[in-house]
């Protein structure tokens, strides 16, 4: 097993094309127990200069029905990765609000999996997740696995971010404010109104007042969509 990894690992740090080192990476993550690998980074710019790749071996049917149904906008997964960088399994009571979005998943035989992001100072967000069908991941397997899963996100991200030129990497301005970012950052981490309230030692319909607005100046129908996109655009 350490003689695979190795060499595996050795041929990721070598590789600086994309789609080479994704391929090198999924025979990683293969061996390491999962089926599934997928990484995507977005660049915080707005409109039509915005970079995205997205690079998985999901079921093409999966990948359309996400694109399809605008699961992206209220994937608690993702929009805790916009906003930390700690790794998160995927696990049922994350789904609590989105349980159509669950079941899909699981129907395509994404059942296991966890996630973990890297956030770089020029506002990129790249995302690796793992996945299988079958086996809950444990605790001791997480932490085993933790550190191949980091180096595969940030060697991939690395290659992205040096090829992209500079002025997409310039995060945009936002009319924001303080406690608008603030509050957007702890509902990132999967905190409530009346958590954050208590937190910040304010009532909750004044968190929520702040969400709403949030919600409004980013042009988004709901919290999650505002999470995701003030992430994207290097706000939090």
């Amino acid at each position: 097993m350490k003689v695979w990894k190795e060499s595996q690992l050795t041929q990721l740090s070598c590789a600086q094309k994309i789609e080479t080192a994704y391929e090198i990476s999924l025979n990683l993550v293969k061996n390491m127990g999962f089926n599934f690998c997928a990484f995507s980074i977005t660049s915080p710019t707005t409109g039509t200069h915005r970079h995205k790749i997205i690079l998985n071996n999901y079921p093409s049917e999966w990948n359309t029905k996400y694109q399809n149904e605008h699961y992206d906008t209220v994937d608690p997964i993702l929009a805790h990765c916009c906003g930390s960088e700690v790794p998160i399994l995927w696990q049922e009571e994350c789904y609590s609000k989105t349980p159509r979005l669950w079941q899909a998943q699981k129907n395509q035989g994404l059942h296991y999996g966890w996630s973990q992001s890297v956030h770089d100072k020029n506002g990129l967000c790249s995302i690796l997740s793992v996945a299988r069908t079958h086996c809950p991941i444990t605790a001791y397997e997480l932490y085993k696995n933790l550190g191949y899963a980091m180096f595969i996100n940030r060697h991939l991200h690395g290659i992205i971010a040096k090829d992209l030129p500079a002025s997409s990497l310039k995060p945009p301005t936002t009319s924001l404010s303080c406690r608008e970012i603030e509050v957007l950052k702890y509902s990132a981490v999967g905190k409530t109104a009346c958590e954050i309230a208590i937190i910040l030692c304010v009532s909750e319909s004044t968190v929520r007042f702040h969400i709403k607005n949030a919600i409004h100046k980013l042009g988004v129908n709901n919290k999650i969509a505002a999470v995701i996109r003030a992430a994207k655009a290097g706000v939090i």
